[in-house]
């Protein structure tokens, strides 16, 4: 209901995870604020971001330039000291969202089945 309502308004939606950033809980740390508002006010600007990367496993359209924003704040493999810790803690994640999605699969559209993670990445 929420995707017909935005595409009869032409309205934009962004989803904004400026938590954590630089490793899991208890090696990374909080988005500095500055970093928050300058995402914010570059989405309420003239000239939103309009570049982006697909980040795989879940589809998510990444901006790979915010003025004021480091680059490894927007991507966060940038801001893991250890890629390949990176590449487990991703997969691991998608693993549990697979996991967990099970139980809701029978009672969504295909369209919803298909918009997480599509296999378990061992």
């Amino acid at each position: 209901m929420l995707a017909r309502k935005m595409e009869q308004t032409k309205a934009s939606c962004w989803l904004v995870n400026t938590g954590w950033v630089g490793g899991k809980f208890g090696k990374g740390s909080r988005c500095p604020l500055k970093y928050t508002r300058a995402i914010i006010n570059a989405i309420h600007s003239d000239s939103p971001p309009s570049e982006f990367v697909i980040y795989d496993v879940f589809g998510l359209q990444i901006p790979t330039r915010v003025p004021g924003v480091p680059d490894e704040v927007l991507d966060p493999k940038k801001a893991w000291e250890d890629g390949e810790a990176f590449e487990k803690e991703r997969k691991r994640l998608a693993n549990m969202f697979v996991k967990a999605f099970k139980t809701f699969e029978d009672g969504v559209s295909d369209d919803v089945r298909h918009a997480g993670p599509s296999s378990i990445l061992q």
